[in-house]
């Protein structure tokens, strides 16, 4: 059992934000970091059984910022 699963969080193209696990196949989607937040925690109860559930998750959210110089 993994005690922490993380998350790579990023902006989508089309507006809202995406969610992939790193090292497991669960992806989600979300209008806002909070509808994020609900949907990673709904996505990780349905991939695992109550025995191989991660105590932990983390998200990692990766945001683009562009600069004029």
């Amino acid at each position: 059992m993994d005690q922490e699963i993380i998350f790579l969080v990023e902006e989508a193209p089309e507006g809202g934000y995406t969610a992939r696990a790193l090292g497991h196949s669960i992806f989600t989607e979300g209008e806002d970091l909070d509808e994020i937040r609900s949907n990673v925690r709904d996505a990780v109860r349905c991939h695992f059984e109550d025995k191989d559930m991660p105590r932990v998750i983390r998200l990692h959210i990766v945001k683009d910022e562009v600069m004029a110089v």
